[in-house]
């Protein structure tokens, strides 16, 4: 018998879509508290959750052979030092759409002024406002992964010009020129809108800093969806206030929740949400879930499995 330890905010929901499968040789623990995940996960062979929490109950975890991420990043299982004698496997592929949906939200609303609209709207200020085509445009995405990819098809659909940057240089589909590291120069100086989607290993920490954002077009749009420790958050406020590039769109920030105290707040040309790009919704998770442990049972390869030195 297969004993899974579901560790969540989201525990209940993701219970509820597991037991309702019937999975065969499954005996299913929920909690959202590590308190008690360190008393149940000592019988468990399986885990499934928010990497934060189960980072904390690695140690106690005697039977342990696979972890499943409710998160598509899953660095906290990946630090130095922690245990690596299981598979892990992530939520790759579950968020593509969602990411493609909020960048080009954010990325017409510029184009098309809205914020400005709205602002004369309460004006009672009647002022047409030019906007560029999309045709006329081109989107530079950082990291080329699943989300990447999704987000490369969206906006050729929307006749968008794409490139791209990966490690390998390696084509991809709707990307016109995909660029390497060692070609960043040349990759920032023709997008109007770049987008990061890149996880966070030691690779990606800091590649967007003073020297990179003066790569950038002066009225180009930083738009990060990957992970907060990418951008050198004290350059990309100088470079927003010295006009280096025109504004920047944050979902990701190297503190969680954003201090109280930093710029970004209040920067007229700067768009913050709260980490709610892509949201990890439980019912399509734990399909993920599912599906993986069908694989599991027949002894076959899972899916999405993690490379722990490379951090996805």
């Amino acid at each position: 018998m297969n004993k899974l330890l579901i560790l969540s905010a989201d525990a209940d929901k993701y219970s509820t879509f597991i037991r309702s499968a019937d999975l065969p040789q499954l005996e299913v623990s929920s909690t959202r508290d590590v308190h008690s995940a360190k008393e149940l996960i000592n019988e468990c062979n399986i885990a499934l959750g928010d990497p934060p929490l189960l980072s904390e109950v690695l140690t106690s975890a005697d039977r342990l052979e696979w972890v499943q991420s409710g998160w598509a990043g899953v660095e906290q299982l990946c630090e130095p030092g922690l245990r690596r004698d299981y598979i892990l496997t992530s939520a790759k592929g579950m968020f593509g759409t969602l990411v493609s949906e909020y960048v080009m939200t954010y990325l017409f609303a510029f184009e098309r002024r809205v914020f400005r609209m709205r602002s004369n709207q309460l004006k009672r200020h009647w002022k047409p406002l030019s906007y560029r085509l999309a045709k006329d445009m081109t989107l530079g995405i950082v990291g080329l992964g699943s989300i990447g990819r999704q987000l490369a098809i969206t906006a050729r659909h929307f006749g968008l010009r794409v490139t791209g940057l990966n490690r390998s240089g390696k084509p991809c589909e709707a990307v016109e020129k995909v660029y390497t590291v060692d070609e960043i120069a040349a990759f920032l100086r023709a997008p109007d809108y770049v987008v990061i989607t890149l996880p966070a290993t030691p690779q990606t920490n800091q590649l967007i800093n003073s020297d990179t954002l003066r790569m950038m077009k002066p009225e180009s749009v930083l738009m990060n969806v990957g992970r907060g420790n990418s951008v050198n958050e004290a350059d990309l406020v100088s470079a927003l206030e010295g006009g280096v590039i025109g504004g920047a769109v944050l979902d990701v920030f190297e503190h969680e929740p954003l201090p109280q105290e930093s710029p970004l707040w209040q920067m007229p040309n700067v768009c913050i949400t709260p980490h709610m790009a892509a949201t990890s919704f439980p019912e399509d998770i734990a399909e993920v879930f599912i599906h993986n442990y069908q694989r599991y049972l027949r002894k076959e390869t899972l899916q999405h499995v993690v490379d722990f030195e490379l951090g996805y």
